[in-house]
């Protein structure tokens, strides 16, 4: 390791890293090594055993392929991003509007919640023909199959979040005389923000498969579409590198809603933290 030299000529050792950077640092260390172990394995697997590329790839080959046809990759992964976060933002506005209905009040919840249990069960990859039907070949079909299969996730934490609340807060705020307004803003939301934002980790990983089951249907462009133009011209690389694509938009979005959890409901979870 070099040193730098400062214009007195005195050599000076470099600067550590603060610790506050470094205890922020420290809890990506573990999933990086396993992401890392787990393309080493991979790739180690597939020179060791010589298995065919139109078998099973290797990261590298599929890594590499995105950047032989990145501007075709760019467009189609646009797309598929576009309406994935269409189809969640849909899903949140109004998975947060039933689930404190059904949260805050038990007649709703005793009515809606079977509904949404056999809407839950329903295949979503069922629907996409029906959707095609309705609205046609395009982008339409892909947002409303990110809604409905990131939807329940949302309507249920909130739901659960909001109806799980314990009573004495509440009655000690409403004698009082606290307006409910003030008892659902200073008890309620504060206890569902971690449910509510545990869901938002589920549902924006959910709406990529819906995005992509509806692409892989009837689309005209995607990743899905990518990956089956991809193989039905045997460049199996290409799918794993669609494959590993939506990966990454997938974990690069759950990181950006944990990192505003970890902003706005730390206190949950302070007193697990080892």
């Amino acid at each position: 390791m070099s040193l730098e030299t400062g214009t007195s000529g005195v050599a000076r050792v470099p600067r550590a890293l603060p610790p506050a950077t470094l205890a922020r640092l420290r809890p990506l260390v573990p999933p990086t090594l396993a992401i890392l172990a787990f393309f080493a394995v991979w790739e180690l697997a597939c020179r060791l055993f010589s298995i065919p590329p139109f078998i099973l790839p290797t990261p590298s080959a599929s890594v590499a392929s995105i950047f032989q046809f990145a501007p075709a990759v760019a467009g189609h992964a646009g797309q598929t991003l576009t309406t994935t976060l269409i189809g969640f933002a849909l899903s949140v506005v109004l998975g947060v509007a039933l689930g404190a209905l059904v949260g805050l009040n038990r007649t709703a919840y005793q009515a809606l919640y079977p509904l949404l249990i056999g809407f839950n069960a329903v295949p979503k990859a069922a629907l996409v023909p029906v959707l095609v039907i309705w609205f046609g070949v395009g982008p339409v079909p892909a947002v409303l199959t990110a809604f409905l299969i990131s939807f329940f996730p949302v309507v249920v934490n909130v739901a659960t979040g909001l109806a799980t609340v314990e009573p004495e807060p509440r009655e000690l705020l409403r004698a009082l005389g606290a307006s409910p307004w003030e008892v659902f803003s200073k008890v309620s939301l504060p206890r569902a923000l971690p449910y509510f934002f545990a869901s938002l980790k589920v549902a924006v990983t959910l709406a990529f498969v819906g995005s992509i089951i509806s692409e892989l249907a009837a689309s005209n462009k995607g990743i899905g579409v990518m990956m089956n133009q991809a193989a039905s011209s045997f460049q199996v690389p290409l799918v794993f590198g669609g494959v590993l694509l939506v990966s990454a938009m997938g974990v690069l979005l759950y990181a950006v809603f944990a990192l505003i959890e970890s902003r706005l409901t730390g206190w949950a979870y302070r007193g697990n933290q080892g």
